[in-house]
């Protein structure tokens, strides 16, 4: 039997041995970025919200507990302890190219190591884990659509994407290591809107400079979207692997004929020396791997999605394209 039929069987066994994940608090790391306060402020209307994350939440609502704590920390045990977690939604990714591979080590892979540990002792009923399509990879050999089976290839060219897959691997792991909890990986495409990520960065600039002969088919989905994957992720009884897409997915072109921007083709070589002098200099946020996303193809089947969890986006292209804009400073 396959790997992946053993992961569609494995999600068949229930063990009575811990509550269903309904009711309870939702404990979300990372709950200071934007992605996170907008899923923190959806949750809390229906159930207790705990917030972890180093950075403060000034702006938080009255009713959600916040834990400033780095989660590579022990204080972390701390938040479980009462004992009425039910579910646990792992945002806290570090993504900053900047950082050391030493700190994107220690944070990603150490801290959810540290975040397992205490979902296992404490038996949290349910975990999501956020994490992406870039995963997978962007290639010229992709097939048009990736399922949840395609292999994780996106730290080939692009080390800061290992850490990423290895956090997903550790969740697949730990379905195995606790089948009794109820865990979810949701892989979603280029997220857009408010959140300060690389595609909504991206997407920001003006003008943008693209690859001269390349225009790939991408895919996007707005944070809302996401936010209401997450929600439908937290049901009692889903568990697995799905992958995330929005609305149909169109030319890069078209993206920018939305926003209105003005499009600069640049020879690739060309690019990758102008964009590695700039890194240099401080003067982008793009690393030189990040124009293979501007180059190939990575986009996802997410039969999945829509079919077990119900998942439908509701904010269209031109919309979910549009909101980058809401996140100029």
């Amino acid at each position: 039997m396959s790997e992946s039929a053993n992961f569609r069987a494995a999600a068949r066994v229930r063990m009575p041995s811990i509550p269903p994940a309904s009711g309870g608090a939702v404990l979300v790391t990372g709950i200071c970025g934007r992605l996170g306060k907008q899923l923190a402020r959806v949750l809390h209307r229906e159930r207790p919200v705990v917030g972890v994350d180093r950075r403060p939440f000034l702006d938080k609502p009255k009713d959600i507990e916040h834990a400033q704590v780095d989660i590579r920390r022990k204080k972390l045990k701390d938040v479980f302890r009462p004992g009425d977690i039910s579910a646990v939604v792992h945002l806290g990714v570090m993504h900053d190219p900047r950082a050391s591979s030493a700190e994107h080590h220690s944070w990603n892979v150490a801290g959810f190591t540290k975040l397992l540990e205490y979902v296992s002792q404490f038996r949290v009923p349910k975990l999501v884990v956020l994490s992406s399509a870039n995963v997978y990879g962007p290639h010229p050999s992709n097939p048009q659509f990736l399922t949840e089976e395609a292999p994780l290839l996106g730290g080939q060219n692009f080390s800061d994407i290992r850490d990423l897959i290895e956090v997903d691997m550790l969740a697949q792991s730990f379905f195995w290591k606790l089948p009794e909890t109820e865990t979810v990986i949701l892989r979603p495409v280029h997220i857009l809107g408010s959140v300060h990520n690389a595609p909504s960065n991206f997407l920001r600039l003006n003008p943008i400079c693209t690859v001269m002969g390349f225009d790939p088919m991408v895919q996007v989905i707005h944070q809302s979207d996401a936010v209401r994957a997450i929600e439908l992720a937290l049901r009692p009884g889903i568990r697995g692997i799905y992958n995330l897409a929005g609305p149909e997915p169109v030319p890069l072109s078209r993206y920018l004929k939305i926003l209105g921007r003005q499009r600069i083709g640049v020879p690739y070589s060309l690019a990758r020396i102008i964009l590695g002098r700039m890194w240099s200099l401080r003067l982008t946020t793009f690393p030189v791997p990040e124009l293979d996303h501007i180059r190939y193809i990575c986009m996802v089947d997410d039969r999945r999605a829509r079919e077990v969890l119900g998942f439908t986006p509701h904010t269209s292209l031109e919309d979910t394209v549009r909101s980058v804009d809401d996140g100029r400073w």
